[in-house]
């Protein structure tokens, strides 16, 4: 399990969605598909026995998809680039998102790429297609676009991001230069970091965007014990805002779930009522507590 894990909120169409990626993207498998119980359903207001969350894998990249409700939307304020060897393995993709996608930058020849489209997909999620000219780190990246209130802090995030999380560092950062209004010169046109061994981007634009970071997509951090649990989730609360069940925004908008490895395994636990007294315990705190968890999954 990597340390950062994305973490998709649809609506309804959480499996469709799954299933389609997966049979579209190689080195790809869905995992664990867990579905609302008594407990959730009542707290959430989702049908008892439909699909609560599924994990994947495209490209070898873990993610998690969420049926949530229709609370969040997606957008393209956090995209994930697909690194291609091949034009014919860009154009495959592309055709296969394009179905009923919108289309934000058409599949052509770029400066920075002999073959590069960007597009939002049937369910909103966005990609970036590109033909890569050197042999990348990671074949999927989470990008993250600075827009509004929050453009022109890309690189103070980077900085905020890499001073918290291991095995981290900024490889690239490539600046606007003069004459590239609206842009603001000095801004990130785009950059790459790594935060715990594993690739992001990061970009700004000054342009009249009306979208910017939402809980639609978040970052799930793994944790094994309460003390990285408390490190993750102090650190990255510095300047944001506390949400229920592990949820947290940071300072720049940024949605992240600090979360025990503990909780999934005692969520699915075969005993319904034990499961059920966890959830229960969950959907009452903001930061998770390992021992109150355990504590209601023992029922003392």
């Amino acid at each position: 399990m990597r340390k950062i894990t994305p973490f998709l909120w649809f609506d309804t169409q959480a499996e469709e969605a799954v299933n389609f990626y997966t049979s579209i993207f190689n080195n790809s498998k869905t995992g664990n598909m867990a579905r609302y119980d008594e407990a959730s359903a009542k707290a959430t207001g989702r049908v008892e026995g439909s699909l609560m969350t599924a994990s994947f894998q495209l490209e070898g990249q873990d993610f998690v998809a969420l049926n949530g409700g229709p609370i969040f939307k997606f957008n393209p304020s956090i995209s994930f680039i697909v690194n291609c060897k091949e034009t014919s393995e860009v154009e495959t993709l592309w055709n296969s998102l394009n179905e009923g996608a919108m289309v934000l930058m058409p599949l052509d020849k770029y400066p920075f790429s002999e073959k590069y489209g960007w597009l939002q997909d049937k369910y909103g999620v966005s990609w970036q297609l590109i033909l890569s000219q050197e042999e990348a780190p990671q074949k999927i990246i989470p990008s993250l676009m600075f827009t509004k209130e929050v453009c022109g802090r890309a690189e103070e995030a980077i900085n905020f991001y890499t001073s918290i999380f291991k095995d981290s560092g900024v490889k690239n950062i490539f600046r606007y230069g003069p004459g590239q209004e609206p842009e603001k010169e000095g801004n990130v046109m785009f950059a790459d970091f790594t935060l715990e061994g594993e690739t992001f981007a990061a970009m700004e634009s000054a342009r009249e965007h009306n979208f910017t970071f939402n809980e639609a997509i978040s970052f799930v951090v793994n944790c094994e014990k309460q003390d990285e649990v408390d490190y993750y989730w102090n650190s990255l609360i510095e300047g944001g805002q506390e949400s229920q069940c592990g949820w947290l925004k940071d300072k720049f908008g940024l949605s992240w779930q600090v979360v025990p490895t503990t909780l999934s395994k005692l969520l699915s636990d075969p005993d319904r009522e034990k499961s059920k007294r966890v959830m229960m315990a969950m959907l009452q705190m903001k930061k998770i507590d390992i021992a109150a968890l355990q504590k209601a999954a023992d029922n003392k």
